[in-house]
């Protein structure tokens, strides 16, 4: 099923694959918010700009996300404070704020129709051992100089123990944002969808973009694509995963509450609402988990689902979707230059699923950057930065997991027997000492891959609930059929012809 916001938009625009050979100032890779946000603030500027979409603009992360527009990003300042200082913290705070202001100054000033409200946000627990964790964060965030109170009154269906509220924060439709944006640019920016980058190679005067049908020189080089698909120098790979979560739209019959709201600790439950065609939905997000480990039905939608039956007996779940995530292992995206031995290059990841806000913040940071200008938040971001990983335990997981999906499964002769295979299902069998990917349609049909990633060589797990292939290691995924769907692999499976 798709998203919400993909279903309720009706695109104006279809754009053209790039081929040839072309010259601009910056070239954009990736048609996600940031990218298209990158590009707003450039082409204002007089640069000459195009944008290199592999699939269709906002179609991806963007586009599936519970966009909510808020500097709360779970109860993180607390965090801060403790592991970099108030200064940074405050920084932080501070360039998420400034985001919000320049999303809604954006809205008035091109007359965007998105569907923009101020709503308070919480964080907020039912579980009397988290309580403790609300009142630390409400006195960080006090600290930094910013209003944030302590409730026991949030409007939720259900009795809460207490909340950190951050008020005058917001949400709206993505898809009709990164539209407006488009809306705004289309006449002096070149946007190519359905073009993918396959390198980025540096020229004495820049570089070269060299996608599948022909190649970008650009001075400046964004990359805007999520999980950058270049393995060296910057190294990305090493020090981000992603994780997984799922939404649904639920029609309760009732009236509904305003606000944002989500839980303190796990498990992760996200709400808020959406006005579509004049009815009020519920968003009800969650079910987290690291890309490319088991889940099924009852571990994801189910667990939604269930939420709203137990508060709204008599709702209905109008739409379903999912996403991904790039989660950095200090809690802090990465925004600026690339890596230090390629100049002029710059990226915006591990946006932590506050991506509508981080992203405007990564726009305004690499726009300043490319004009030589300082930005005073770009310290807290910087893509380059090397203290010491404050999240060891996740690293720890990674290393495992990568060895593990590398070498030892590769190893491991326990596998599925093709019978085992449920229809509309899919496992890895050996054939003639072969690993090979095994999906069974509902007709019986037989669709087999080579279920390893090709961005790093991970074997690659079955995702039952969306019948896709994804790697555990750094969450690239593919259909059935072997296509690629999500970086930061770029190439498709091979395909075997089973008879």
């Amino acid at each position: 099923m798709q998203s919400l916001w993909i279903d309720t938009f009706k695109k104006t625009y279809k754009f053209p694959k790039f081929s040839g050979a072309s010259q601009y100032d910056v070239c954009i890779v990736g048609g996600g918010i940031f990218g298209i946000s990158c590009a707003y603030y450039l082409t204002k500027l007089g640069f000459q700009v195009t944008v290199l979409e592999k699939d269709e603009i906002a179609s991806k992360t963007t586009g599936h996300t519970t966009a909510k527009i808020t500097s709360q990003h779970g109860l993180l300042y607390h965090y801060l404070i403790e592991q970099f200082g108030i200064p940074f913290a405050r920084a932080y705070l501070e360039a998420n704020e400034k985001a919000i202001e320049a999303i809604k100054e954006i809205i008035d000033t091109e007359h965007i129709s998105c569907d923009f409200s101020y709503q308070n946000s919480f964080i907020y627990t039912t579980k009397p051992e988290e309580l403790q964790n609300i009142h630390d964060e409400v006195s960080a965030v006090q600290s930094l100089n910013f209003t944030c109170e302590f409730t026991t009154k949030v409007g939720l269906p259900f009795e809460v123990l207490g909340s950190c509220v951050f008020k005058h924060q917001a949400q709206f439709h993505p898809l009709k944002y990164v539209y407006g944006l488009v809306d705004c640019i289309a006449d002096n920016c070149d946007i190519f969808t359905h073009t993918t980058v396959t390198d980025i190679r540096q020229t004495n005067d820049g570089y070269v973009c060299y996608t599948e049908e022909g190649e970008v020189h650009a001075k400046y080089v964004v990359l805007a694509c999520h999980y950058p698909f270049l393995k060296v120098p910057g190294f990305y790979f090493l020090k981000m995963y992603q994780a997984s979560s799922y939404l649904i739209a639920v029609d309760t019959k009732k009236t509904l509450f305003d606000g944002m709201y989500l839980t303190a600790g796990e498990p992760t439950l996200s709400f808020r609402t959406a006005r579509i065609n004049g009815k009020e939905l519920l968003l009800i997000g969650g079910a987290d988990h690291k890309t490319g480990t088991y889940c099924n039905y009852e571990a994801s939608y189910g667990v939604l689902e269930q939420v709203a039956k137990t508060y709204y007996p008599e709702s209905e779940v109008l739409y379903r979707w999912n996403t991904r995530d790039c989660i950095t292992l200090d809690k802090i995206p990465y925004i600026g230059i690339y890596s230090h031995y390629m100049p002029n290059l710059y990226v915006g990841t591990g946006f932590q699923k506050w991506g509508m806000t981080s992203s405007n913040v990564a726009a305004n940071i690499v726009t300043d950057m490319i004009c030589k200008k300082e930005n005073p938040y770009a310290f807290v971001f910087s893509a380059t930065r090397m203290q010491p990983i404050k999240n060891r335990g996740e690293v720890k997981n990674m290393v495992v997991q990568s060895a593990k999906s590398i070498v030892l499964d590769k190893l491991n002769p326990s596998y599925l027997s093709f019978d085992e295979i449920a229809l509309n299902s899919g496992g890895i069998v050996q054939i003639n000492g072969e690993k090979v990917g095994i999906f069974k349609d509902s007709q019986g049909k037989i669709f087999a891959v080579k279920p390893v990633c090709t961005h790093l060589g991970c074997l690659l797990s079955w995702n039952d609930v969306d019948k896709t292939w994804d790697c555990p290691c750094h969450g690239s995924r593919f259909d059935f059929k072997g296509k690629n769907l999500y970086d930061p692999a770029i190439e498709n499976l091979q395909v075997y012809d089973i008879h």
